[in-house]
């Protein structure tokens, strides 16, 4: 194998990399797990004259408790169904000076 396809497919490698890294699964799984077991911690901790001020009704556990069930159906949606990254198209079998490959140069 030449030293392009060699580098071709370590862009290609660093570049699943960097599409599973920055999946906006994680981002907002993540964001609403750790919001959602600060909020939780705070519902669980909570002073009686708050809980007349909610008449009755801990906002924060239930609400904490939501956040977390959200951020962990992110998380694991990202873990079940991973980011795919599309096959290379024809555009992509081009040499350096963007004229189309001949068929099985480079072999």
């Amino acid at each position: 194998m030449s030293d392009l396809h060699k580098e071709v497919s370590e862009l290609e490698g660093r570049s699943a990399t960097a599409a599973r890294l920055f999946d906006i699964r994680l981002i907002i799984g993540g964001l609403f797990t750790l919001y959602g077991v600060i909020v939780t911690v705070a519902g669980v901790f909570v002073s009686d004259a708050d809980m007349e001020k909610a008449e009755g009704v801990n906002i924060n556990l239930w609400t904490g408790l939501a956040m977390l069930a959200l951020g962990l159906f992110f998380l694991g949606w990202m873990k079940l169904r991973p980011t795919q990254i599309p096959p290379p198209t024809a555009t992509d079998a081009t040499d350096e000076a963007g004229a189309p490959e001949a068929p099985g140069a480079g072999k």
